[in-house]
């Protein structure tokens, strides 16, 4: 039996699809409310404290990364005592739908968004796209989004063949080009890869006043996930909250990578193809020592035995003459 004293400690883990929006709706109509908003979203709002995370995400992600199968949102937000909005779909759709257009639109002129002292929009590739495009329904919003599109529409962003059959979708008339959206916000934060070239476009496109771009340099795809893992994700979104998110503040955060697997062999895989053995041999080292990893001893050896034999592949080529 789930607690209904504490919304954001709830466990959706093992739910069907049409059994976890059952939960979030008996959540809302317990704690603030619940929206449908059409076929492919809905919105769930527990009201807690006066400042307002409104956090974008979809299904799929949520049930696949969080152990407990509930939204991010609910963690950033329980760790502070905020209140959250977490606007679901139930796949990608960069939330270019009539329904949630309609949805922010009545916030709007509710005047929702007033009762709260601060207002924090938060979102992760598609739903960073929406949490950058809807800030705009509440002016001196604070945005923060991991890896975010500027729009799927291909006269802009034709080189961005990831995500073709979406093209279907209009990013031409309201809430369509994120980066105009993010005008009216007191300050926003773009956190991006730049060696994922797509990405790293994309982002250039946000590039303009109050905005402020990060580089996470090596971590790749699902940046969400990842620094989830690392435990800096719901300080960033503090950090960002607090008006303290500048580079100083990001570098610390972002030196938990050293303690992170998978950035430290994406950062191995970068080097080695750089062909400097030298600091490959570091990186490796360092890898094996803190993880083991069976495959790196392996790969670490081949750069010792190559450090200290760095002849033995001319004598060979020589012998076989």
């Amino acid at each position: 039996m789930q607690d209904t004293t504490r919304p954001y400690h709830i466990s959706l883990t093992d739910l069907r699809p049409a059994q976890w929006i059952d939960e979030m709706r008996a959540l809302g109509e317990t704690f603030g409310f619940f929206e449908p908003l059409g076929k492919r979203h809905n919105a769930t709002f527990i009201e807690e404290g006066d400042t307002l995370l409104v956090s974008f995400e979809s299904l799929p992600a949520i049930q696949a990364l969080s152990e407990d199968a509930r939204p991010d949102g609910f963690d950033i937000a329980r760790e502070k005592g905020w209140s959250c909005l977490s606007v679901i779909s139930m796949r990608d759709t960069w939330f270019r739908d009539g329904e949630v257009y309609g949805f922010f639109d009545q916030l709007t002129d509710d005047g929702f968004f007033e009762d709260f002292d601060q207002v924090i929009f938060y979102g992760a590739g598609p739903c960073g796209y929406a949490a950058c495009a809807f800030s705009v329904t509440a002016p001196g919003a604070t945005v923060i989004a991991l890896e975010p599109q500027a729009t799927l529409d291909p006269r802009v962003t034709e080189w961005d063949d990831r995500f073709t059959e979406m093209r279907k979708l209009d990013f031409t008339d309201r809430y369509g080009f994120a980066p105009d959206m993010l005008e009216a916000a007191e300050r926003a934060y773009i956190i991006y890869d730049p060696q994922k070239p797509l990405d790293a476009m994309h982002s250039a496109l946000f590039e303009r006043g109050g905005i402020t771009r990060f580089r996470a340099r090596h971590l790749g795809g699902g940046m969400q996930s990842h620094l989830a893992r690392m435990g800096v994700l719901n300080d960033l979104v503090h950090s960002a909250s607090a008006g303290t998110l500048d580079a100083a503040r990001f570098a610390a955060l972002y030196r938990k990578r050293r303690d992170h697997v998978s950035y430290c062999k994406r950062l191995f895989s970068a080097i080695d193809e750089t062909e400097r053995p030298y600091m490959a041999e570091a990186v490796c080292a360092y890898i094996v020592d803190h993880w083991g990893a069976p495959r790196y001893r392996r790969k670490l050896k081949k750069l010792r035995n190559a450090r200290d034999c760095p002849d033995d592949d001319s004598d060979d080529e020589e012998a076989a003459s």
